[in-house]
C-alpha cells in the first residue's frame, strides 16, 4: 500500500515540479522517503552479533541527555553537539550503508538506531515504547481495570494476604472493572520461612492454583480476577515481606487504571520506581497494621515510631490519592478516613447460621467455656492476657481458659504462664473455622496492638460472645450487643462472669450484613470514592502527569511531587537502604527471581545509558 501510494504521488509530483521551479518537488521528498524506507528494509538485527555500547558510545549520549544541565553551566549547543559527534565517530557502528541519507544529524540519528539495536539484541521490551512517556490506561469495551497490591499471599495465614484476596473476589463480580490481585513471590529459601507445614511451590503458577483452590472452598460463587506476582523477600527481622525492585513495573501500562495499595506504608518504604499516582488514575491506600505500636515494644523504641511515624506520612502522601485506615488505632495519616472495608469470610456466617438454626431447634448451642487464638508472640495481646489473669486471679478461681495459637515466643509464653500458676490449657495454632473451636461460647482477646481484629470479627459472626479492651481498634464490634468491653481488670471479670452466666444474643439480619464482604465492598466503593471514579470516563490518550500539571498545578501537587522525588533520589542510595533496615539487594529483584519469574536481569529492564 504504501509503495502504490509513493508511485502515485510520484507520478501527480511531475507536474507540480515544473510549476515550481527551483524549490525542492515533491518527487525529491519521495526519493528521500523511499531511501529511508530502504534503511529500514534489512536482516532483521536480531540476525547478527549486535556488540555492546562501549565507553565512548555511552559518553556520547550521556552528553546528549545531559542538554539542560549543560546550557546551565553555559556550555553552548553547538559545542556540546561537536563533542557528542567527535564521541561517536571513534566507534563506527554503522547500521545501514547509506548512512547519508541520514542528513546533516548523521551522528546524532546513527547513535539513536545504534542504541535501539543494542536495546533489540538483549530483549529489552517496554510496554510504553523507548521514545514515548508512558501512554495512560485506555478504556476498551467500557470496562476500567483495578489492580491490588498486597505484601503476603497465601499460604502465609495473615490479614494481608486474606483479605486483600476477598477484595478482589467482590470488587470483580461488577462487571464494570477487570481485577488483579498482585502478591510477592518468594523464592523457595524464604518460602520454607515463611509458609506453615514447610510448605513450597516451584513456580508462580502452581502458588496461584493454591490460592484459587483456597479461596473457592470459602466463596459461595465463581472468582473472576487474575493474580500476578511480584518478587519479594521476606525479613527475619521485621517478619515481612519486602519488595525487591520496582512494584508497579508488573502492572502493564495498558491496565494501569486504579490501584488499591494494601498497606501502602509497607509497600512504599524502600520503593524505588515509578510513583503510583504517575501511572494510575486513582491510588487508594488501605491500611492494616499499626507499625508504631509494635516498634514502640522495641529497642529503642520510641525514637524508631518517631522515625517510622513521619516516614509513613511521608510515602503515604507522594504515593496515594486516598488512604482508608481501618480503625482510629492506627497513625492519622495525610489523605485519610476512618472506615472498616473488611468482612469476613462467608464460612464464618454460614456456621453461625447452623449454631443459630440449633438453637432454634431446642439443641445446646455450646458447649464449652472460653478461649483465645491468636498467633503466639507477645505483641499478639498474650502480654495483657497474663497480666490480667494474673492480676485477678483470686477473682476467677475455677475459670480455666483454652489458648490456641504458635508462634516465635511459645514456650516465653507457656513458661511465663506456668511461674504464674495460671490455669490455662495451651494448644497449637488452627484455622479458627476448625471443627473443634465451634462449640466455644465466648472469645477473649486482650490485644491493643490490633488495627481491626479479624478473629473478633470470626467470633461475632459464629454468634459468639467476645470479651475485648474499650479501644479504637474494636471501635466497630461495639455495635453488637455479643461485644462486651472493659477499660479496668475489675471490669474485665465482670465481664467474663457475665459472659459465663447467659447466652448470645442470635444476630440481626442487619447486624449480619454488616459483617459481611459484601457490605465491606460497599464501604469501601463509597468511602476510597471507586465509585464516583468509576462512573468518571477516562479520557484516551492523555497521561496523567500531564493533566495535574495544567489542570491541578497547585501547591499542595508540588509538594507531592517533590516529596516523592526526594524518596526516589534517598531509595536509590544502597547505603541509605541498609542503614535504615532494607534487606540487601531489595532495590532490584535477583537472579534466583529471574529463574522462577521468567524475567529478564535487572540490568537489562533497566540499561546503564538510562533509556
Amino acid at each position: 500500500m504504501i509503495r502504490g501510494g509513493l508511485k502515485e504521488l510520484e507520478r501527480r509530483s511531475q507536474s507540480s515540479g515544473e510549476i515550481l521551479g527551483g524549490i525542492p518537488g515533491p518527487s525529491e521528498l519521495v526519493e528521500k522517503f523511499k531511501s529511508s524506507l530502504k534503511s529500514f528494509n534489512m536482516e532483521p538485527l536480531g540476525s547478527k552479533e549486535v556488540p555492546p555500547l562501549d565507553l565512548t558510545e555511552i559518553m556520547a549520549n550521556l552528553v546528549r541527555q545531559s542538554g539542560p544541565f549543560l546550557d546551565q553551566l553555559g556550555v553552548r549547543r553547538e559545542l556540546r553537539d561537536k563533542l557528542v559527534e567527535t564521541l561517536y565517530s571513534r566507534q563506527n557502528h554503522s547500521l545501514s550503508a547509506d548512512s547519508s541519507l541520514l542528513g546533516d544529524d548523521n551522528s546524532t540519528d546513527e547513535l539513536d538506531l545504534r542504541i535501539a539495536s543494542v536495546l533489540q539484541s538483549t530483549g529489552y521490551h517496554t510496554d510504553d515504547g523507548l521514545w514515548n512517556e508512558p501512554s495512560k490506561y485506555e478504556v476498551s469495551d467500557n470496562k476500567r481495570h483495578v489492580a491490588i497490591v498486597t505484601t503476603a499471599s497465601l499460604p502465609w495465614m495473615t490479614g494481608t494476604a486474606v483479605n486483600p484476596l476477598f477484595r478482589a473476589a467482590y470488587l470483580a463480580r461488577n462487571s464494570k472493572q477487570d481485577v488483579t490481585l498482585v502478591v510477592p513471590w518468594l523464592c523457595k529459601s524464604d518460602q520454607e520461612l515463611v509458609y506453615p507445614n514447610s510448605m513450597t511451590f516451584s513456580s508462580p503458577e502452581e502458588q496461584e492454583t493454591y490460592i484459587k483452590k483456597w479461596l473457592e472452598e470459602r466463596l459461595g460463587f465463581e472468582s473472576n480476577f487474575k493474580i500476578s506476582f511480584y518478587p519479594g523477600k521476606f525479613s527475619k527481622e521485621r517478619r515481612s515481606i519486602i519488595p525487591a525492585g520496582d512494584t508497579s513495573q508488573f502492572i502493564s501500562s495498558r491496565e494501569a487504571d486504579i490501584a488499591i495499595l494494601e498497606e501502602p506504608e509497607h509497600l512504599n518504604w524502600y520503593h524505588h520506581g515509578n510513583r503510583w499516582t504517575d501511572k494510575f488514575n486513582h491510588v487508594v491506600g488501605v491500611v492494616h497494621t499499626n507499625y508504631l505500636e509494635y516498634i514502640k515494644r522495641e529497642k529503642n523504641g520510641a525514637l524508631q515510631a518517631f522515625l517510622v511515624k513521619h516516614i509513613n506520612n511521608w510515602v503515604t502522601r507522594a504515593y496515594c490519592d486516598k488512604v482508608l485506615r481501618l480503625s482510629a488505632a492506627t497513625q492519622d495519616l495525610p489523605k485519610s478516613i476512618i472506615c472498616n472495608v473488611h468482612g469476613v469470610n462467608p464460612k464464618f456466617l454460614k456456621i453461625g447460621d447452623k449454631i443459630m438454626a440449633d438453637r432454634e431447634n431446642g439443641q445446646q448451642s455450646f458447649s464449652k467455656g472460653a478461649y483465645f487464638l491468636g498467633k503466639m508472640v507477645w505483641a499478639k495481646g498474650y502480654r495483657e492476657l497474663l497480666d490480667l489473669l494474673d492480676k485477678r486471679k483470686s477473682d476467677l478461681q475455677g475459670f480455666k481458659l483454652d489458648v490456641y495459637g504458635s508462634g516465635e515466643d511459645s514456650q516465653e509464653v507457656q513458661s511465663t504462664a506456668k511461674k504464674l500458676n495460671l490455669n490455662l490449657n495451651f494448644f497449637k495454632g488452627r484455622d479458627h473455622a476448625d471443627d473443634s473451636l465451634h462449640g466455644y461460647k465466648v472469645f477473649i482477646n486482650p490485644s491493643i496492638s490490633d488495627v481491626l481484629c479479624t478473629a473478633t470479627a470470626e467470633a461475632l459472626a459464629m454468634g459468639k460472645f467476645v470479651i475485648c479492651a474499650e479501644h479504637p481498634s474494636n471501635e466497630f464490634f461495639m455495635s453488637f450487643p455479643n461485644c462486651l468491653t472493659y477499660r479496668t481488670p475489675e471490669e474485665f471479670v465482670a465481664r467474663v462472669n457475665e459472659a459465663m452466666a447467659r447466652e448470645p444474643q442470635p444476630l440481626t439480619p442487619e447486624q449480619r450484613y454488616n459483617l459481611s464482604w459484601e457490605a465491606a465492598t460497599e464501604r469501601f466503593m463509597e468511602y476510597s470514592d471507586l465509585d464516583k471514579v468509576l462512573s468518571q470516563p477516562v479520557t484516551e490518550g492523555v497521561h496523567r502527569s500531564k493533566t495535574r500539571r495544567t489542570i491541578q498545578s497547585n501547591l499542595s501537587d508540588a509538594m507531592d511531587g517533590g516529596l516523592a522525588f526526594a524518596h526516589h533520589c534517598l531509595t536509590g542510595s544502597e547505603v541509605l537502604r541498609l542503614a535504615t533496615g532494607a534487606i540487601p539487594g531489595t532495590r532490584d529483584y535477583d537472579k534466583q527471581h529471574c529463574v522462577d519469574m521468567g524475567l529478564l536481569p535487572p540490568q537489562v529492564q533497566h540499561p546503564v545509558y538510562g533509556w
